[in-house]
Protein backbone atom coordinates (compact mmCIF):
# COMPACT_ATOMS: atom_id res chain seq x y z
CA UNK A 1 0.00 0.00 0.00
CA UNK A 2 0.93 3.57 -0.39
CA UNK A 3 0.57 4.75 3.37
CA UNK A 4 3.85 3.65 4.01
CA UNK A 5 6.75 4.75 2.02
CA UNK A 6 9.26 1.75 2.65
CA UNK A 7 8.55 -1.93 2.70
CA UNK A 8 11.61 -4.33 3.72
CA UNK A 9 14.13 -4.15 1.31
CA UNK A 10 11.95 -4.77 -1.96
CA UNK A 11 9.41 -1.49 -1.43
CA UNK A 12 11.00 1.52 -1.40
CA UNK A 13 13.99 3.18 0.84
CA UNK A 14 14.98 6.04 2.50
CA UNK A 15 16.08 7.41 -1.21
CA UNK A 16 13.32 6.25 -3.04
CA UNK A 17 10.05 6.85 -1.34
CA UNK A 18 6.73 4.97 -2.69
CA UNK A 19 4.35 6.67 -0.84
CA UNK A 20 3.54 8.31 2.73
CA UNK A 21 3.81 7.74 6.40
CA UNK A 22 0.74 7.20 7.84
CA UNK A 23 1.72 6.61 11.11
CA UNK A 24 2.95 10.63 11.63
CA UNK A 25 -0.51 11.25 11.54
CA UNK A 26 -1.55 8.58 14.22
CA UNK A 27 1.04 8.98 17.35
CA UNK A 28 0.74 7.37 20.63
CA UNK A 29 -0.62 10.38 22.29
CA UNK A 30 -4.14 10.32 19.14
CA UNK A 31 -4.50 6.66 18.74
CA UNK A 32 -8.06 6.93 17.93
CA UNK A 33 -8.40 10.54 16.72
CA UNK A 34 -6.91 14.08 17.26
CA UNK A 35 -7.38 17.36 16.83
CA UNK A 36 -5.92 20.92 15.78
CA UNK A 37 -4.58 19.46 12.73
CA UNK A 38 -4.23 21.58 9.76
CA UNK A 39 -4.29 20.87 5.55
CA UNK A 40 -1.97 22.98 3.20
CA UNK A 41 -1.13 23.06 -0.18
CA UNK A 42 2.84 22.18 -0.97
CA UNK A 43 2.00 23.05 -4.53
CA UNK A 44 2.84 19.76 -5.66
CA UNK A 45 0.97 17.11 -7.36
CA UNK A 46 0.67 13.39 -7.01
CA UNK A 47 -1.07 11.03 -9.27
CA UNK A 48 -3.19 8.41 -8.00
CA UNK A 49 -4.33 5.05 -9.60
CA UNK A 50 -7.70 3.89 -9.42
CA UNK A 51 -9.87 1.15 -10.78
CA UNK A 52 -12.92 2.28 -9.91
CA UNK A 53 -13.07 4.47 -13.33
CA UNK A 54 -11.80 1.87 -15.26
CA UNK A 55 -14.35 0.14 -17.69
CA UNK A 56 -17.46 2.33 -16.90
CA UNK A 57 -20.76 1.46 -17.86
CA UNK A 58 -22.89 4.99 -18.50
CA UNK A 59 -26.82 5.15 -18.20
CA UNK A 60 -26.92 1.53 -17.25
CA UNK A 61 -29.26 0.12 -14.50
CA UNK A 62 -26.17 -2.30 -13.25
CA UNK A 63 -27.01 -2.74 -9.80
CA UNK A 64 -30.62 -3.27 -8.25
CA UNK A 65 -31.37 -2.03 -4.61
CA UNK A 66 -34.52 -1.36 -2.49
CA UNK A 67 -36.18 -0.53 0.77
CA UNK A 68 -37.66 -3.83 2.76
CA UNK A 69 -41.03 -2.01 1.77
CA UNK A 70 -40.27 -1.85 -1.88
CA UNK A 71 -39.11 -5.59 -1.95
CA UNK A 72 -42.60 -6.61 -0.49
CA UNK A 73 -44.16 -4.25 -3.38
CA UNK A 74 -41.88 -5.66 -5.83
CA UNK A 75 -39.65 -8.47 -5.12
CA UNK A 76 -37.55 -8.14 -8.61
CA UNK A 77 -36.81 -4.59 -7.59
CA UNK A 78 -36.63 -4.19 -11.36
CA UNK A 79 -36.15 -0.67 -12.90
CA UNK A 80 -39.62 0.24 -15.07
CA UNK A 81 -37.68 -0.04 -18.40
CA UNK A 82 -35.47 -3.54 -17.76
CA UNK A 83 -37.57 -6.48 -18.20
CA UNK A 84 -37.68 -9.12 -15.70
CA UNK A 85 -34.99 -11.78 -15.92
CA UNK A 86 -37.12 -15.46 -17.09
CA UNK A 87 -36.43 -18.59 -15.68
CA UNK A 88 -34.11 -21.01 -17.83
CA UNK A 89 -36.17 -23.83 -19.44
CA UNK A 90 -35.07 -27.34 -19.94
CA UNK A 91 -33.32 -28.15 -23.59
CA UNK A 92 -35.57 -29.68 -26.00
CA UNK A 93 -37.94 -29.25 -29.25
CA UNK A 94 -41.08 -29.47 -27.34
CA UNK A 95 -39.95 -26.14 -25.16
CA UNK A 96 -41.87 -22.38 -25.55
CA UNK A 97 -39.86 -20.07 -26.83
CA UNK A 98 -38.30 -17.32 -24.66
CA UNK A 99 -38.74 -13.62 -25.61
CA UNK A 100 -35.07 -13.98 -25.84
CA UNK A 101 -34.32 -16.44 -27.55
CA UNK A 102 -31.28 -16.56 -29.57
CA UNK A 103 -28.90 -18.75 -32.56
CA UNK A 104 -26.64 -19.91 -29.26
CA UNK A 105 -26.61 -23.24 -29.03
CA UNK A 106 -28.95 -24.82 -25.67
CA UNK A 107 -26.30 -26.87 -23.72
CA UNK A 108 -27.51 -29.66 -22.13
CA UNK A 109 -25.78 -30.37 -18.88
CA UNK A 110 -27.83 -33.57 -18.04
CA UNK A 111 -25.15 -36.60 -17.24
CA UNK A 112 -23.60 -38.51 -20.10
CA UNK A 113 -24.42 -34.99 -22.67
CA UNK A 114 -21.73 -33.82 -24.14
CA UNK A 115 -19.15 -35.97 -21.55
CA UNK A 116 -20.62 -34.30 -18.95
CA UNK A 117 -21.02 -35.72 -15.17
CA UNK A 118 -24.09 -33.96 -14.18
CA UNK A 119 -22.98 -30.80 -13.11
CA UNK A 120 -23.49 -27.22 -13.59
CA UNK A 121 -21.92 -24.98 -11.58
CA UNK A 122 -22.74 -20.93 -10.81
CA UNK A 123 -22.19 -18.67 -8.52
CA UNK A 124 -24.91 -16.21 -6.80
CA UNK A 125 -23.83 -12.79 -4.90
CA UNK A 126 -25.91 -11.19 -2.59
CA UNK A 127 -25.86 -7.44 -2.76
CA UNK A 128 -26.98 -6.77 0.70
CA UNK A 129 -24.58 -8.52 2.84
CA UNK A 130 -21.23 -7.32 0.59
CA UNK A 131 -19.51 -4.64 2.31
CA UNK A 132 -16.73 -3.99 -0.30
CA UNK A 133 -13.68 -5.58 2.14
CA UNK A 134 -11.84 -6.47 -1.06
CA UNK A 135 -10.80 -9.55 0.72
CA UNK A 136 -11.91 -11.63 -2.00
CA UNK A 137 -9.84 -9.85 -4.52
CA UNK A 138 -6.63 -10.73 -2.45
CA UNK A 139 -7.66 -14.47 -1.93
CA UNK A 140 -7.97 -14.57 -6.01
CA UNK A 141 -5.13 -13.07 -6.37
CA UNK A 142 -3.11 -15.28 -4.39
CA UNK A 143 -4.86 -18.61 -5.49
CA UNK A 144 -4.43 -18.01 -9.09
CA UNK A 145 -0.95 -16.54 -9.19
CA UNK A 146 -1.95 -13.72 -10.19
CA UNK A 147 0.64 -10.97 -10.52
CA UNK A 148 1.05 -7.39 -8.82
CA UNK A 149 1.47 -4.65 -11.65
CA UNK A 150 2.31 -2.29 -10.09
CA UNK A 151 0.87 1.55 -9.90
CA UNK A 152 1.99 2.75 -13.26
CA UNK A 153 0.26 -0.05 -15.02
CA UNK A 154 -3.01 -0.16 -13.04
CA UNK A 155 -3.10 3.87 -14.33
CA UNK A 156 -2.97 2.16 -17.55
CA UNK A 157 -5.90 0.34 -17.36
CA UNK A 158 -4.24 -2.77 -17.03
CA UNK A 159 -4.71 -4.28 -13.54
CA UNK A 160 -4.71 -7.91 -13.81
CA UNK A 161 -6.75 -9.38 -10.46
CA UNK A 162 -9.46 -11.57 -12.10
CA UNK A 163 -12.42 -9.96 -9.46
CA UNK A 164 -13.19 -6.40 -8.82
CA UNK A 165 -15.53 -4.51 -6.25
CA UNK A 166 -17.83 -1.58 -8.14
CA UNK A 167 -18.94 0.57 -5.58
CA UNK A 168 -22.47 2.63 -6.54
CA UNK A 169 -23.72 5.79 -4.33
CA UNK A 170 -27.22 6.34 -3.51
CA UNK A 171 -28.52 10.16 -3.98
CA UNK A 172 -26.87 13.14 -4.95
CA UNK A 173 -23.48 12.84 -6.45
CA UNK A 174 -21.92 15.75 -3.76
CA UNK A 175 -23.62 13.97 -0.98
CA UNK A 176 -25.00 10.24 -1.46
CA UNK A 177 -26.73 8.95 1.07
CA UNK A 178 -25.89 5.45 1.00
CA UNK A 179 -23.27 3.37 -0.73
CA UNK A 180 -23.54 -0.63 -2.37
CA UNK A 181 -20.81 -2.72 -3.54
CA UNK A 182 -20.80 -5.63 -6.53
CA UNK A 183 -17.81 -7.82 -6.64
CA UNK A 184 -17.54 -8.74 -10.26
CA UNK A 185 -15.64 -11.71 -11.28
CA UNK A 186 -16.25 -13.40 -14.85
CA UNK A 187 -19.93 -14.21 -15.74
CA UNK A 188 -19.40 -18.04 -17.17
CA UNK A 189 -22.08 -16.95 -19.49
CA UNK A 190 -23.63 -19.53 -21.37
CA UNK A 191 -23.77 -17.43 -24.41
CA UNK A 192 -20.66 -16.22 -23.58
CA UNK A 193 -19.65 -13.33 -26.63
CA UNK A 194 -16.10 -13.84 -26.22
CA UNK A 195 -16.10 -17.43 -27.28
CA UNK A 196 -17.08 -17.41 -31.48
CA UNK A 197 -14.70 -14.04 -31.54
CA UNK A 198 -11.56 -16.25 -30.45
CA UNK A 199 -9.80 -17.16 -33.93
CA UNK A 200 -7.89 -20.38 -32.68
CA UNK A 201 -10.53 -21.37 -29.87
CA UNK A 202 -8.38 -20.55 -26.76
CA UNK A 203 -12.06 -19.78 -24.73
CA UNK A 204 -14.56 -22.70 -25.07
CA UNK A 205 -17.36 -24.03 -23.28
CA UNK A 206 -16.48 -27.33 -20.92
CA UNK A 207 -19.48 -30.03 -20.32
CA UNK A 208 -19.82 -28.35 -16.95
CA UNK A 209 -20.86 -24.83 -18.14
CA UNK A 210 -17.24 -22.97 -17.37
CA UNK A 211 -16.08 -20.71 -20.26
CA UNK A 212 -12.50 -22.23 -19.89
CA UNK A 213 -9.29 -20.13 -21.02
CA UNK A 214 -6.82 -22.59 -22.92
CA UNK A 215 -3.58 -20.43 -22.24
CA UNK A 216 -1.43 -22.52 -24.72
CA UNK A 217 -3.44 -21.69 -27.49
CA UNK A 218 -4.00 -17.69 -26.95
CA UNK A 219 -1.86 -15.60 -29.48
CA UNK A 220 -2.88 -12.44 -27.44
CA UNK A 221 -5.63 -10.70 -30.07
CA UNK A 222 -7.92 -9.41 -27.48
CA UNK A 223 -10.99 -10.07 -29.31
CA UNK A 224 -12.64 -11.78 -26.38
CA UNK A 225 -11.79 -8.64 -24.00
CA UNK A 226 -13.01 -6.62 -27.04
CA UNK A 227 -16.51 -8.58 -26.88
CA UNK A 228 -16.90 -8.82 -23.36
CA UNK A 229 -19.44 -6.81 -21.90
CA UNK A 230 -18.37 -7.11 -18.55
CA UNK A 231 -14.80 -6.40 -18.56
CA UNK A 232 -13.58 -8.89 -16.29
CA UNK A 233 -10.36 -10.51 -18.91
CA UNK A 234 -7.20 -9.47 -18.26
CA UNK A 235 -4.61 -9.29 -20.72
CA UNK A 236 -0.16 -9.85 -19.76
CA UNK A 237 1.45 -6.95 -21.66
CA UNK A 238 4.58 -8.14 -19.82
CA UNK A 239 6.04 -11.18 -18.60
CA UNK A 240 5.21 -10.47 -14.89
CA UNK A 241 6.77 -13.93 -13.42
CA UNK A 242 9.96 -14.77 -12.60
CA UNK A 243 10.30 -18.52 -12.96
CA UNK A 244 13.97 -18.41 -11.76
CA UNK A 245 14.22 -17.02 -8.32
CA UNK A 246 14.15 -20.07 -6.01
CA UNK A 247 12.33 -18.32 -3.34
CA UNK A 248 9.91 -17.12 -5.23
CA UNK A 249 8.75 -20.69 -6.10
CA UNK A 250 7.38 -21.38 -3.27
CA UNK A 251 5.21 -18.38 -3.83
CA UNK A 252 3.07 -20.03 -6.13
CA UNK A 253 -0.11 -22.27 -6.11
CA UNK A 254 1.77 -25.37 -7.98
CA UNK A 255 -2.27 -26.46 -9.11
CA UNK A 256 -2.69 -23.42 -11.14
CA UNK A 257 -0.85 -22.33 -14.07
CA UNK A 258 1.83 -19.53 -14.44
CA UNK A 259 0.67 -17.46 -17.39
CA UNK A 260 3.57 -15.89 -19.91
CA UNK A 261 3.31 -12.70 -21.74
CA UNK A 262 0.40 -11.97 -24.53
CA UNK A 263 -1.71 -14.20 -22.83
CA UNK A 264 -5.36 -13.87 -21.78
CA UNK A 265 -6.36 -14.34 -18.34
CA UNK A 266 -9.84 -14.18 -15.93
CA UNK A 267 -11.82 -15.79 -13.66
CA UNK A 268 -12.21 -19.85 -13.79
CA UNK A 269 -14.31 -20.42 -10.74
CA UNK A 270 -11.16 -21.85 -9.13
CA UNK A 271 -11.04 -24.82 -11.37
CA UNK A 272 -8.36 -26.33 -9.56
CA UNK A 273 -10.78 -27.02 -7.18
CA UNK A 274 -13.28 -28.12 -8.84
CA UNK A 275 -11.22 -30.72 -10.14
CA UNK A 276 -10.01 -31.75 -6.93
CA UNK A 277 -13.27 -32.31 -5.28
CA UNK A 278 -14.76 -34.44 -8.47
CA UNK A 279 -11.86 -36.61 -8.83
CA UNK A 280 -12.08 -37.65 -4.79
CA UNK A 281 -15.76 -37.34 -5.15
CA UNK A 282 -14.66 -40.12 -8.68
CA UNK A 283 -12.64 -42.11 -6.31
CA UNK A 284 -15.19 -42.24 -3.31
CA UNK A 285 -18.26 -43.98 -5.99
CA UNK A 286 -20.68 -40.16 -5.10
CA UNK A 287 -21.61 -36.78 -6.35
CA UNK A 288 -19.84 -33.82 -5.18
CA UNK A 289 -21.38 -32.57 -2.19
CA UNK A 290 -23.32 -29.50 -1.48
CA UNK A 291 -20.57 -27.08 0.01
CA UNK A 292 -17.64 -29.59 -0.94
CA UNK A 293 -16.15 -27.46 -3.29
CA UNK A 294 -15.27 -23.48 -2.23
CA UNK A 295 -14.01 -20.76 -4.72
CA UNK A 296 -11.37 -18.25 -2.87
CA UNK A 297 -13.20 -15.89 -2.91
CA UNK A 298 -16.15 -17.91 -1.03
CA UNK A 299 -14.11 -19.21 1.20
CA UNK A 300 -12.59 -15.45 2.66
CA UNK A 301 -15.91 -13.31 2.01
CA UNK A 302 -16.59 -12.59 5.87
CA UNK A 303 -20.63 -12.01 5.49
CA UNK A 304 -20.60 -14.94 2.96
CA UNK A 305 -21.79 -12.77 0.20
CA UNK A 306 -20.43 -15.26 -2.06
CA UNK A 307 -22.33 -18.66 -2.84
CA UNK A 308 -20.78 -21.31 -5.10
CA UNK A 309 -22.52 -24.75 -6.15
CA UNK A 310 -24.43 -26.91 -8.82
CA UNK A 311 -27.36 -25.37 -10.23
CA UNK A 312 -28.38 -28.93 -11.37
CA UNK A 313 -28.59 -30.17 -7.76
CA UNK A 314 -32.17 -28.25 -6.80
CA UNK A 315 -31.35 -29.18 -3.10
CA UNK A 316 -28.15 -26.96 -3.39
CA UNK A 317 -27.84 -23.60 -1.46
CA UNK A 318 -26.79 -21.80 -5.25
CA UNK A 319 -29.68 -23.35 -6.65
CA UNK A 320 -32.45 -22.05 -3.92
CA UNK A 321 -30.73 -18.86 -4.24
CA UNK A 322 -30.93 -18.57 -7.50
CA UNK A 323 -34.31 -19.89 -7.35
CA UNK A 324 -35.06 -16.05 -5.24
CA UNK A 325 -37.39 -13.65 -6.99
CA UNK A 326 -34.74 -10.38 -6.29
CA UNK A 327 -32.08 -12.57 -8.60
CA UNK A 328 -30.81 -11.02 -11.56
CA UNK A 329 -28.37 -11.19 -14.28
CA UNK A 330 -26.29 -8.38 -14.66
CA UNK A 331 -27.04 -6.68 -17.85
CA UNK A 332 -29.78 -9.11 -18.54
CA UNK A 333 -30.43 -7.31 -21.90
CA UNK A 334 -27.83 -8.57 -23.73
CA UNK A 335 -29.19 -12.18 -23.44
CA UNK A 336 -25.53 -13.74 -22.38
CA UNK A 337 -27.23 -15.71 -19.30
CA UNK A 338 -24.26 -15.22 -17.15
CA UNK A 339 -23.72 -18.38 -14.82
CA UNK A 340 -23.05 -15.49 -11.99
CA UNK A 341 -26.16 -13.53 -10.82
CA UNK A 342 -27.12 -11.55 -8.29
CA UNK A 343 -29.29 -10.73 -4.90
CA UNK A 344 -30.49 -7.45 -5.00
CA UNK A 345 -29.43 -5.43 -2.42
CA UNK A 346 -32.46 -5.03 0.19
CA UNK A 347 -32.11 -2.67 2.88
CA UNK A 348 -34.43 -1.89 6.05
CA UNK A 349 -33.37 0.63 7.95
CA UNK A 350 -34.73 2.50 11.15
CA UNK A 351 -37.03 5.28 10.28
CA UNK A 352 -36.79 6.94 12.99
CA UNK A 353 -33.29 7.66 12.85
CA UNK A 354 -33.65 8.96 9.56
Amino acid sequence: GYGRWRAGRVGGSYDSKVGFNAYELRTSDALWGGAGAEISSTGEEYSLASTQIHFQLEGREIIRHGSFDEWRKDPTLAPPRQHKSEPEQPAGQNREPKKDESLYPEYDYSEGERNSRGYKWGMVIDLSTCVGCNACIVACQAENNIPVVGKEQVARSREMHWLRVDAYFRGAATNPSGVYFMPVPCMHCENAPCEPVCPVHATVHSAEGLNDMVYNRCVGTRYCSNNCPYKVRRFNFFLYQDWNTPSLKMMRNPEVTVRSRGVMEKCTYCIQRISGARIDAEKEGRKVRDGEIKTACQAVCPTEAIVFGDYNDPSSGVAKLHAQRHRYDLLADLNTRPRTVYLSAVRNPNKALG
